[in-house]
């Protein structure tokens, strides 16, 4: 994992479960089958980084060469947490390279998620749940490496569960397990009803990725 952006280190504030009235962070899942996901991610990373609080962006499951890598790099308040190796599809992968791939994979989600526990904010919260959250943190596609088993899911749950109160949390992907959904608070279907890659036209630098 490469460490992109420098960030001020904050001592966690590790709370335990929280009924969703209570706490300021929430749990956001863009989901569905249409484009726009790591969009809508990457703008809420922004607007947030926008009012001077730490987003930290990670991906799963892709290469690091997507377009809005380059812009978040540029913005201090966002820290890039990147994959350093690139496995491809899954489906071709060998059982082999499988067992390879959920390995580094789930070594890379302990670590963000011990990031994001050490750089949370130790701000105390009003509890009323209208405080707004002290930091992000973006999971694009953990939604595809927790369904194909390339993460520790207990890991994931457990830190959900008990995230600190005041981190907000976005995860993307398709399909997300019902026991992630059980846990968010806002769910955002992104549907496809027309899309140019029907029509053979391969995604496209600068929009698709």
């Amino acid at each position: 994992m490469s460490r992109q952006k420098g960030s001020k280190e904050r001592n966690a504030v590790i709370d335990g479960p929280q009924n969703s009235k209570d706490r300021a962070g929430r749990i956001h899942i863009y989901e569905g089958d249409g484009k726009g996901k790591t969009t809508a991610a990457v703008g809420l990373a922004v607007r947030f980084a926008g009012t001077g609080k730490t987003a930290l962006f990670a991906q799963f499951l892709k290469k690091n060469n997507s377009g809005e890598l380059r812009i978040l790099q540029e913005i201090r308040e966002v820290e890039l947490l990147l994959c350093s190796r690139n496995f491809g599809f899954t489906f071709q992968m060998t059982p082999e390279e499988k067992q390879e791939a959920a390995a580094y994979y789930t070594k890379y989600l302990h670590d963000v998620l011990e990031a994001a526990k050490s750089m949370a904010s130790g701000e105390t919260e009003a509890g009323d749940g209208k405080t707004p959250p002290g930091m992000l943190l973006v999971l694009d596609e953990i939604l595809a490496a927790y369904n194909q088993n390339m993460v520790d899911r207990r890991e994931l749950l457990d830190f959900l569960n008990r995230k600190p109160g005041n981190l907000e949390v976005v995860m993307t992907g398709r399909n997300p397990a019902p026991e992630l959904s059980a846990l968010a608070d806002y769910i955002t279907v992104m549907e496809k009803n027309k899309h140019p890659f029907d029509d053979g036209v391969p995604a496209r630098r600068g929009v698709e990725w």
